[in-house]
């Protein structure tokens, strides 16, 4: 891989370690700490995804018109502000707002860092994206079992741990002047190009694609929500819970030499590799549904990871293959908008869900979700394919 990218690498293990001090423990600390239901928890991280996907659109836009570095340093700059509020303020409304805010300016850089390993590395095709994917989950190795240790001396180190990340994570930034910034394509507008049926059809395939990616999203959120309780009610311990991200992390790094040869075997056959990732999501909530014990929640964590490795960094791939010169940002961003809208109404739906049904009930939905997302990945390519007829 050229440097550039492994300074990309690099740059997203220490913003995922950062954001993965709260997130995992946001739903615990709202539910358990500021005596909020799940429904309400859940209608606070919806606002906080809402923003991430205002968040994401504008990374995109901004990536396509200025460039990947400014954008990302602006994005950062505003979380460090966000968060250093956070450290002093974390009562039940400052939370809220802060949170929103946070959401905000850190889906801004998302977008971004997915646009510019495409440009450093084009001919990396796939292996650059989850070159990126694996750098987030080495962050989640590492970044709730830091900060289940962290609670464990005190809920508010959290915040301050968060703090010190992202300023870790504002020097990555700076180094990343040499990294190619997007295309040397003049960027476009959807609405310019609206006449074009190419421009259209790949517009439509990509929210078909989107579909499928925002309905996974919305029951793997559940694992930081949902779960996240459910796991305390059960006598999971926190320290545990945290555990079960460090085993995600290191089994999606320490997978890989059983995930690529299947990978390599299957080629640009994309569909396969997505359907496939989900289906074996539905057998990780199957056995989740039966869990009652922290091996039983390990045993589920496995199978969800072994399903993410084909299915998220899949869906970038597929979507820089068929955006068009210019675009990059524009498309990644849009992409990363349906991911964001799984996770804002994931919260939601779930903590409803949970508190007026029960768990096991909750757990039969995400599976009949689940099952509806394979169509959207069965679909993308048709308007593509009429296109090119």
């Amino acid at each position: 891989m050229p440097k550039s990218v492994w300074l990309l690498i690099i740059g997203m293990v220490v913003n995922t370690v950062g954001n993965s001090f709260l997130w995992p423990l946001n739903t615990i600390y709202m539910h358990n700490h500021l005596g909020q239901s799940l429904t309400v928890a859940g209608i606070v991280l919806m606002t906080n995804s809402g923003a991430a996907i205002f968040g994401n659109l504008l990374g995109g836009h901004l990536f396509d018109r200025i460039g990947g570095y400014k954008t990302i340093l602006l994005g950062t700059i505003l979380t460090i502000i966000g968060l250093l509020a956070l450290t002093f303020w974390h009562s039940w409304y400052p939370y809220v707002i802060l949170l929103t805010f946070i959401g905000f300016s850190g889906g801004m850089i998302f977008p971004c860092m997915f646009a510019m390993v495409g440009s450093a590395w084009p001919e990396g095709g796939r292996k650059a994206f989850n070159a990126i994917y694996l750098a987030q989950n080495l962050g989640v190795a590492f970044g709730p079992a830091l900060a289940g240790i962290v609670a464990g001396f005190s809920f508010d180190y959290i915040f301050a741990a968060n703090f010190i990340m992202y300023i870790v994570f504002l020097l990555f930034v700076l180094k990343y002047k040499k990294i190619p910034q997007g295309s040397a394509v003049a960027p476009t507008n959807v609405m310019s190009e609206r006449g074009k049926s190419s421009d259209r059809a790949t517009l439509t395939a990509l929210c078909i694609l989107g579909i499928g990616f925002l309905l996974g999203w919305a029951v793997y959120s559940q694992w930081t929500t949902t779960i996240s309780t459910y796991t305390q009610e059960v006598g999971v311990s926190l320290q545990q819970y945290s555990l079960l991200w460090m085993i995600n992390g290191f089994l999606i790094v320490l997978g890989q030499p059983i995930i690529s040869p299947i990978v390599k075997r299957v080629g640009n056959r994309y569909q396969l590799l997505m359907v496939a990732g989900v289906v074996i999501f539905i057998v990780s909530f199957i056995v989740l549904s039966f869990a009652e014990s922290f091996h039983a929640f390990i045993l589920a964590m496995v199978i969800l990871t072994f399903g993410e490795m084909f299915v998220w960094p899949t869906v970038p791939t597929v979507v820089s293959a068929f955006s068009p010169p210019g675009r990059d940002g524009f498309y990644q961003g849009l992409i990363n908008s349906f991911s964001t809208t799984g996770r804002m109404i994931g919260p939601l739906m779930g903590g409803v869900l949970a508190d007026q049904l029960g768990m096991h009930f909750t757990f039969y939905v995400l599976i009949g979700i689940l099952a509806i997302s394979i169509i959207p990945y069965l679909l993308y390519q048709v308007p593509l394919r009429k296109q090119k007829i």
